[in-house]
């Protein structure tokens, strides 16, 4: 597998190329993926973060051939380029509104509202919108139909969980979302992050067996301390993790915790999480 080189074009199939971007960390791995599908009018999916270097190799990529722009959510590093992008291609943006938390691009504004199922089709490729939200509300999946390759934004990271970060995220959605992919013809995922995965439906059963296994060991934590606040948690139902990651932990922890809340087995009481006798 070819490391990942940010700022150079790779080839993803006859359809698709990969930039990624110049932002790599623990939360984006190598960097942010943009995608460029077709040949002549193209598509490009999720922009990525506003780095001038990023979106002039993005612009000298396209061209004059860019015609539409697809975000898959309005995270600061998936799409805010959109807007610069927009203004120098007159490119049509399409995704769903930002949600208003404190944590989205409120500068993305889409000329097209997905919903889901609803298709882009143009004569060389159809784009199928997948709304999936838990990662954030307004999430979409693209499936290019005639490749059965799905862009996943942050829904499926490769080498990686997600964070679930309440309120706008959350994990029965995330769960019923990642269920949902187990319907769809895929062959292979191409995720905003990392390289193209291979078999796409042994990961979301992994993914899938990973969080509902994080889920007992929460609610056996939880059941253990008697009352404990999502600090005293992530040392005990986290274990495994870095404490230096411990701080985002605590985002998905309190996604867990509030999933329990609403399955019957946990409460919050003034600050403090308890789990609740099953009946």
């Amino acid at each position: 597998m070819s490391t990942i080189v940010p700022g150079e074009i790779a080839r993803v199939s006859t359809r698709v190329q990969r930039l990624t971007a110049p932002n790599p960390g623990v939360m984006t791995g190598p960097g942010t993926n943009a995608y460029l599908v077709g040949t002549q009018a193209l598509a490009l999916i999720d922009p990525g973060p506003a780095i001038e270097i990023h979106i002039d190799a993005l612009l000298q990529a396209v061209g004059t051939r860019l015609r539409w722009i697809l975000c898959t959510h309005t995270h600061l590093d998936h799409s805010p380029a959109a807007a610069a992008i927009r203004t120098a291609t007159r490119a049509q943006v399409i995704g769903r509104r930002p949600p208003e938390d404190g944590r989205h691009d409120l500068t993305f504004v889409p000329d097209r509202v997905m919903e889901d199922g609803e298709r882009l089709e143009t004569p060389e490729f159809t784009l199928r919108a997948v709304h999936t939200p838990g990662h954030s509300s307004e999430h979409l999946c693209y499936l290019l139909e005639e490749e059965r390759l799905l862009f996943t934004g942050d829904h499926v990271m490769q080498g990686s969980t997600v964070v679930i970060g309440p309120p706008d995220g959350s994990m029965g959605a995330y769960l019923a979302s990642l269920e949902k992919l187990l319907a769809l013809d895929v062959s292979h995922f191409a995720p905003g992050h990392g390289h193209v995965i291979d078999h796409p439906q042994d990961e979301v059963r992994r993914l899938v067996r990973h969080r509902l296994g994080r889920e007992r060991k929460v609610l056996e934590a939880l059941t253990a301390l008697g009352r404990a606040d999502v600090e005293s948690l992530v040392v005990r139902a986290y274990d495994d993790v870095s404490p230096k990651l411990h701080p985002v932990a605590m985002r998905s922890l309190l996604a867990h915790l509030l999933k329990l809340e609403q399955d019957g087995q946990a409460r919050c009481e003034s600050g403090e999480w308890v789990a609740l006798a099953a009946s």
